[in-house]
C-alpha cells in the first residue's frame, strides 16, 4: 500500500522504527568520537608549521614581555604583545588567539576583570588564559581562577614549568578547535543537503530563525536558543542517508519507501551523537516527526512526551513546508497555512499551546515594521557564517 506525504509534513509515516546503523564507511568518514580523537598525535600537532599557535602576551611592563618572549623563543609560536586590556581586547576582535598571558594587576582593568570580559564574549570564551602574579597569597590564585583563568603561575616563573604549563594548554586548545572544527563540517554537510533540493532554499534558516523567536517567547535560556537554532539547520542531516530515488521522488511513496525515509530522524542522531556540543540537539533530531496523538515517528511519542525544543522546531518545520512550494504541493499564505495547523491540532498532531502562540509570533515577525531578526539570532547567524568562512580556507 502506497502512503502520500501531507501538505504539512515533508516526510509522513506512522508507528516505530527500529534503529539502524549507517554504513560502516558512513561511520568511519563521521566518526569524532574520544576514541577516534585520541588516534592523533597532539604531541605533534603544535609543530606543524601551518597550526603555529598565536600567543598574546598582556603586560604593562616591557621587561616582563620581554622575559616571556625570551622563554618562549626556543618554541614556534607567533608572539603578540599588549600593553593594555583595552590594546589587547582590539587585538582579540582582529587576530585568531590560542593562549592568552595575563598579569593579575594591570592599568584601566584587574586581570580578573580582563578575564571575565574574555569568558563571557562567544568569540573568545574559549580562549585558555595564564594569569601571573609576583603578589604571594592563595586567595590572589582564588581570584584569578574563580573569574576564569585557566592556570595560575607565581613570579618568578620557573621556565621549564612555565613552558610545560604553556604547552599543555596549547594542546588542549588544539583539540578543542579540532572538535569545533568537526562541528563546522556537520553543519556544512547539512547545508550540502539542504542545497541538494531546489525547493528548499534557505529552509534552515527560516528554521532557525522561527525557532530561536518562539524559544524566545517561551522565555527558554539561551543554551536552549542556542540549541533550537543548530537544530534549525541539523534537524535534517540525517537525509544524506536515503537514497536520492526516495528523497526526490515527487507524490506518492511505497510503504517501503516510506520505512526507509523516516529512518532519517535516527541516521541524523546517529551522525550528530558523538560531539557533545550537540547533546541538546539530539532530541530535536530525533523527534521533530513525533505527533501529539501518539502516531508521529520514530518512537510514537506523545504529548509532553515528545521534548519541548522538537515540538518548537516541528511548528516552525510545518509553517515552513506550507509556505513554501515543493514538488508535491504550491505554496500556500500565511494565513491558509496557520488554518491548516490549526486544524491539525484539532486532529490532535499538533501541540495546542504552541499553534497559537507561534500564530502570533510569525503574524508580528511578518508584519511590515518589524524587525527583521532579535540581535541573539543575527549574532548565531554571524557564528554559522564563520563557520563557513573558516571551512572554506
Amino acid at each position: 500500500m502506497a502512503a502520500m506525504k501531507t501538505y504539512s509534513e515533508p516526510e509522513q509515516a506512522v508507528g516505530a522504527v527500529t534503529p539502524q546503523s549507517l554504513t560502516p564507511e558512513a561511520e568511519r568518514l563521521l566518526d569524532t568520537s574520544p576514541t577516534r580523537l585520541a588516534m592523533v598525535d597532539w604531541e605533534t600537532v603544535l609543530d606543524d608549521p601551518t597550526q603555529t599557535p598565536t600567543v598574546l602576551i598582556l603586560d604593562n611592563l616591557d621587561l616582563n614581555r620581554r622575559l616571556l618572549r625570551a622563554m618562549l623563543k626556543a618554541a614556534s609560536y607567533r608572539i603578540l604583545e599588549a600593553k593594555r586590556p583595552t590594546e589587547a581586547l582590539s587585538l582579540l576582535q582582529r587576530e585568531k588567539v590560542d593562549l592568552v598571558i595575563v598579569d593579575l594587576v594591570m592599568p584601566e582593568m584587574s586581570g580578573p576583570d580582563f578575564c571575565r570580559r574574555l569568558k563571557a564574549n562567544r568569540q573568545t570564551q574559549l580562549v585558555p588564559i595564564l594569569m601571573l602574579t609576583s603578589v604571594q597569597g592563595v586567595e590572589n590564585e582564588i581570584a584569578g581562577i574563580a573569574s576564569g583563568a585557566d592556570e595560575f603561575l607565581i613570579k618568578p616563573l620557573n621556565p621549564a614549568l612555565a613552558r610545560t604549563r604553556i604547552r599543555a594548554m596549547l594542546r588542549n586548545k588544539a583539540l578543542i578547535d579540532s572538535l569545533e572544527e568537526a562541528e563546522t563540517i556537520l553543519f556544512a554537510l547539512a547545508q550540502a543537503v539542504e542545497h541538494r533540493d531546489r525547493y528548499t532554499g534557505s529552509h534552515c534558516q527560516r528554521l532557525a530563525t522561527f525557532g530561536v523567536a518562539l524559544g524566545q517567547a517561551l522565555g527558554l535560556t539561551r543554551y536552549d536558543q542556542l540549541a533550537l537554532f543548530r537544530s534549525g539547520y541539523l534537524h535534517d542531516i540525517g537525509k544524506i542517508s536515503i537514497p536520492d530515488a526516495i528523497l526526490f521522488k515527487p507524490g506518492i511513496l511505497s510503504a517501503e519507501e516510506w520505512q526507509t525515509m523516516r529512518r532519517h530522524t535516527i541516521y541524523g542522531e546517529d551522525i550528530c551523537r558523538p560531539l557533545k556540543t550537540l547533546s541538546a540537539v539530539l532530541p530535536v533530531i530525533r523527534s521533530h516527526h513525533e505527533r501529539w496523538d501518539g502516531t508521529g515517528y520514530p518512537d510514537g511519542l506523545r504529548g509532553e512526551e515528545i521534548p519541548l525544543l522538537a515540538r518548537i522546531l516541528q511548528v516552525a518545520d510545518i509553517y515552513d513546508a506550507l509556505t513554501t512550494a515543493r514538488p508535491y504541493k504550491g505554496a500556500f499564505s500565511h494565513e491558509n497555512a496557520l488554518q491548516i495547523m490549526e486544524e491539525e491540532v484539532t486532529r490532535g498532531w499538533r501541540d495546542p499551546e504552541l499553534i497559537p502562540l507561534f500564530a502570533e509570533i510569525s503574524t508580528q515577525m511578518l508584519a511590515p515594521d518589524a524587525v527583521s531578526a532579535a540581535p541573539e539570532i543575527l549574532e548565531m547567524q554571524r557564528s554559522l557564517e564563520n563557520m563557513r568562512r573558516e571551512l572554506a580556507k
